[in-house]
Order: structure tokens, then sequence, then C-alpha cells
């Protein structure tokens, strides 16, 4: 008998298998009898259909086991959740079922599921697995269109598909959006028509082609030149193949809403847009693994190029998971498209990098770059967090190797700590690393960034943390970052008299974010401030890098007011601002970084006993002192003058 059913864009026909003499077979048969037949994507699929498809395509063998977490098991950045949370308990190992060969050029995506004991289709993320026929390696592939590759191996007597030749690293990265309440139907993935449609969308909506392609905005010393590149639409088409950005925070509206309102208040006639690049794999490997640069820094198109048999092996390591809104990610924070995300997370790298090269040769003054997709939360080894590439610190890092920066700052303001930026440098003396993030004693994402993580061996005292903790009760706001600027980051930063200054300018802590993603309200006026506080050092050789921020009027007002303070425009702080005593919590937060600090930076030790102090009581308590240090130098002088020759003057050195 035969059964036809209708799953994505293959049609697969089940069947007893064929004797080998037949010739009736009609396109590739593997071992268990499925054959592929091409068939126009159909939507709508029925639960019980899905069931027992999965189940034919489980049935007369598995693949190698593969040990994934359940997505309630991973960190979560817009649910708030930090790395070892765990909502509802660890799930067992999932067995992902044998998947057929394809023909040569046919392709296939199978989203490998597994069954809960009552025989209901999980509710879970799915684990997806990605082959097709390959030139690296003459193993038989299976692929999904714009997902890589991973090739097959077929024992010969057990008939199961043996991967690489090992077992699988579980998957331990983060997710996002919140578990669907029910099972929604699984659409097609990965058409590359969907990524055209999407950014004809925002051409029409947005004016994008009347728009020039920015991706750094800098302070020009001199002159204004503009430099027209693809990397602004290279950046914008790392996009969910679902195509709905409700689902995904980080989507490339972000970027162009920025550079629509730079427009808007005639900054960009100000500055200068230089031209955007891609960062070299060797760029990337300054920061991360070679295992790391190959997985998620080439494509389908500049992996032929590669042609190795280590490219091959590393690819077979890759495994995905479907997303609850039909498109596929590392984990259900972080979307992969094949076509773009690979270059797009480089085009990022590679512009805050050109950025801080020109800064740091002193062609260009200041510079903040609108790029995406964001980096800090990127370490050597793992995407997670929405970061593939950590872009600040490849720059750091080649500031170091090629201009042999002696002394560079990171200050990372975005309200998750950078995790992946700390690790790089945690042992590492010229790289002072200071972050202000929410903490809440490890209780919010991504977990890392205690007060007492301060860096090791040479890199002791390195580490700042600035740990906000005590959640929303109240929720930080401007008093409390202006705080923390006047008692840990402008003390230690001038302290250290850093070279140059880069900046994780994420603005979630920005109002308008909700509680999972932030909770806190930082004002647009108060990032300007805090930018011309920056300025005061290494001669003003600031680089700004956008990191994340979703609340798109937020994230443009705080942009807005960064680039206009970069170019020298002063948008001063309300009085009433300057007023508001930082709230208990941060004081108490503020203490600990202190005590913790002093014996590293002997300038904060004066600020202990003025953290509770409005910006104006701050001030107003060192003019006091300053008077009361002039009254009794005034005094000293005026003694002296009183003992003429011949009085009672002591002799010279006895005073």
């Amino acid at each position: 008998y035969s059964w036809q059913y209708a799953f994505g864009q293959v049609a697969f026909s089940w069947h007893p298998p064929i004797p080998e003499s037949s010739n009736s077979f009609p396109l590739l048969q593997s071992p268990m009898g499925v054959s592929f037949t091409p068939l126009q994507p159909t939507l709508g699929i029925a639960h019980g259909d899905l069931r027992l498809a999965q189940r034919l395509l489980l049935q007369d063998g598995s693949l190698a086991h593969f040990t994934v977490q359940s997505s309630s098991a991973l960190p979560t950045i817009t649910l708030g959740l930090p790395a070892n949370a765990r909502s509802d308990g660890d799930l067992s190992p999932l067995k992902v079922g044998r998947v057929p060969m394809v023909a040569g050029g046919q392709s296939v995506y199978l989203p490998l599921g597994m069954e809960e004991q009552s025989g209901s289709l999980s509710s879970h993320l799915q684990p997806v697995l990605i082959l097709e026929p390959s030139r690296l390696v003459h193993t038989p592939m299976l692929a999904v269109p714009g997902l890589g590759t991973v090739p097959l191996q077929f024992a010969p007597q057990m008939d199961r598909l043996v991967p690489g030749g090992g077992p699988h690293k579980p998957l331990s990265r983060t997710r996002s959006e919140p578990l669907p309440q029910s099972l929604r139907s699984l659409h097609p993935l990965l058409q590359q028509h969907h990524n055209s449609q999407l950014l004809e969308r925002l051409k029409q909506q947005t004016h994008l082609g009347k728009v020039s392609d920015l991706d750094t905005f800098t302070n020009h010393t001199f002159s204004r030149t503009y430099s027209h590149t693809h990397s602004y639409s290279v950046m914008l088409k790392h996009q969910c193949t679902c195509g709905d950005n409700s689902s995904h925070p980080e989507h490339a509206g972000r970027i162009q809403s920025i550079w629509s309102r730079l427009q808007e208040r005639g900054l960009r006639g100000q500055c200068e847009t230089i031209r955007g690049r891609k960062a070299t794999l060797e760029e990337l490997q300054s920061v991360h693994s070679e295992r790391h640069v190959l997985l998620y820094g080439t494509n389908p198109l500049n992996r032929l190029k590669l042609d190795n048999r280590k490219l091959a092996g590393i690819l077979s390591q890759r495994m995905f998971v479907m997303l609850p809104c039909g498109g596929v990610g590392v984990d259900n924070d972080t979307i992969w498209n094949e076509s773009h995300t690979s270059t797009a997370s480089r085009m990022a790298a590679g512009s805050v990098t050109e950025l801080a090269f020109r800064v740091a040769k002193g062609e260009l003054k200041n510079g903040f770059a609108v790029v995406r997709p964001p980096g800090h939360h990127a370490d050597p080894s793992n995407p997670m967090g929405f970061c593939y590439f950590n872009s600040v610190a490849i720059a750091a890092k080649q500031l170091q190797q090629k201009l042999s920066a002696n002394k560079i700052l990171i200050v990372d303001w975005d309200v998750h700590h950078g995790n992946g930026t700390q690790e790089v440098f945690y042992n590492d003396p010229s790289v002072l690393y200071i972050s202000l993030h929410r903490y809440d004693d490890g209780n919010f994402f991504p977990g890392s960034g205690g007060p007492a993580e301060v860096g090791s061996g040479a890199g002791e005292g390195f580490n700042v943390n600035v740990a906000w903790t005590g959640g929303l009760d109240p929720p930080m706001s401007d008093a409390e970052y202006i705080a923390a600027f006047r008692t840990v980051v402008m003390p230690i930063a001038q302290e250290f008299s850093p070279d140059v200054v880069l900046v994780s300018s994420g603005f979630d802590a920005a109002e308008g974010h909700p509680a999972p993603l932030g909770g806190y309200k930082v004002t647009a006026k108060c990032f300007g401030f805090l930018t011309r506080q920056l300025m005061g050092l290494a001669g003003g050789r600031v680089i700004m890098a956008l990191e994340g921020g979703h609340d798109l009027t937020a994230i443009c007002d705080a942009s807005e007011a960064c680039v206009s303070a970069l170019l020298g425009i002063e948008e001063p702080l309300s009085e009433e601002v300057l007023l508001q005593k930082p709230n208990a919590n941060s004081v108490c937060s503020l203490q600990r970084v202190i005590q913790i600090h002093g014996q590293y930076w002997q300038s904060l030790k004066t600020f202990s006993s003025s953290v509770g102090l409005s910006f104006v009581g701050a001030q107003r308590r060192d003019c006091e002192e300053t008077d009361a240090v002039n009254a009794l130098a005034s005094l000293s002088v005026g003694r002296e003058r009183e003992r003429e020759p011949g009085g009672d003057r002591p002799a010279p050195g006895n005073c």
C-alpha cells in the first residue's frame, strides 16, 4: 500500500521496500523505504497527521541519540531568567529518529521531536538536523535551504546514522520567547523569497531605498564625507524566516528606526558615514574559537571557497531548534538565517572594529556604530542572547594586536551583564571592563556579573561589576546611574587613564522596556549625560556600539541623545533629576562595589560616605570641603604673616 503526506516542501511516500532489482523506484530509496517528491508548501498540518508522519519517520530505526535540553531548562533573556534557572525541571534526553537520504540537489528539513509518554506530540521546541549534498565531502548530506549541512553515514549492519564520529554536545544556550500555549501549525522553513519580501516591506514602509547604507555614524574632526555601502541592508536581512517581528525583539526595525531618527533630527548631516566591512575570519578568531567562527561565520556560498574537511567535520556537529513561530534558531532567543545571519554578524563586528581603528588613529574624533545583531553575550564558544560575535571585544583585541593599544576601557551599560566580554578579558590587565547591569543576586539574565567577579591572575581588579540588586522595588533610574558614574565608574576610569574608550551601548535599561527585558527607567537625557562624562577620558576617543534595547521609541531617543553628546550638543538634565537621591537598593549595591574594589583602586575610598547623595548634594559637599581646605590654608598663611622678623616665628622647618 502507499501513504502520502505533505510536509513543508517535501511529500513523503511510505511503501514497502522495493527489491534492488526493481526499476520502478521513483527517486531514491532509503533503507526504511521513504521516497521524496518535491511539493509546493502546504500549511495547516493537522495535529494527528503530524504525529503519524513523525511515527512513520521514526519507524524502523533511529539516529544516534542526541541529548537536547528542554526549552524550559534553558536560560531566557526575554523572560529575564538566569542561566541556572529551571522553570519546569529537566526532561529526559531526546531520541532523534533516523532521517532518510535525499537525491542530489533535493533538500528537505525534518523537525525531529519526541512523543510524550501519553503519545501526544510534545509542544516543546523541536530539534532540527540540517542535511544536504555537499561538495566538501563525498558523504551524503541532508539540508534545509538556508540551514547548512550535516554529513550522513549509515552503518552497514545496524542501519543507523552516525554523524561526525562522536556524541553531540548538549544544547546549553538560551531561549527567549515564551512557550506556545498550544502547538502551532508548522510552516515551511527558510524560503528565500521570504527575506526579500520582508526587506521590500521595510523599504516601502520606511523609504529605506532613499536612505544611505549606514553602519557606523561618526563625528569627524575636520570634514564630512559619505560612503554608500551595502552593509546596512546586509544587517537588515538577519531576520527570522517566519517574518513576524512581534515574536522577536531583536529585529531589523531597531537599526532602521535609529537611522531614520538621526536623519529626521539633522544629526546625520553633522557626521560622517564610513564604509562598513565584514570582519575577517582571523579577526573573529582573536576572540572566538575556530569551531565557533566556522559554525556561525560562514554560509553555504563562502563555505565552498574554504573546501576543507575540518569545516565539514565541524558542520556535522550543528543542531538547531524549531521555534514556536516556525523559524529556526540556535536557541529560542537567537534566530538563525543561513543566508544572512553569518554575514550580518560579521558586518557588525567588522564595522565596530573599523570605527575603533579610525578613532584610535585620530582620523575621527569619536563615533557611534548603529549595528546588529548585538554581541556582548557571545563568549568564545557559544552564541546566546541574540549575539553571535562579540563586536566590542573583537574591536578591543584588534586595537591591542594591530595598534598596540596599551590600555582600553570598555563600559557596558546594557541592562544585561556582558558575560561574553567579561570572559574574554577576565585575566587581562590592559582592558578594564566596567559593567552596570541588573543582577538581583544572580536571578536576572544571564545570571553572571556579581560584584565579587573582579578578574583573575594579572587581571584581578580590572573587572568591575556594578551589579544592581533589589529588583524593581523601586526600579533603577537616572539618579542611580548618575551616582554609579560619580562614585565608581569615573573615579576608576580616571585612575586607569585609558588610551581609548569602547562603550557597549545597550539601551534596554531605558524606560519603556517590560520587566523581563529590563524594567528600569533611565531616560535618554541620562544616557547623553553619561556619554559626556566618558568623553572626558582618553582625549575624547570614544567609540559606542549598539547592543540591546528593544523599545523602538526608547532606543531612538537614547541614540539621538548619545550622538548629540558626541557632537558636543549640550542637553542638561532637569533640576529634579540632579536633586534626586539614589534609592536604598542602589546605595547598597554601590557600597558593595566600593568595598570590594577599594583594595585595587585608591580613588574609590573617598566616595563611600557620599554614595547616598544626589548629584547636586555631592557637588555642594565637594565645594564645602574645598572651601574648608581653602579656609585652613588662608588661616595658616595669615598666621605666618603675623610673625614678622624679630617676633616669635619659628625657625624654618619647624612648622
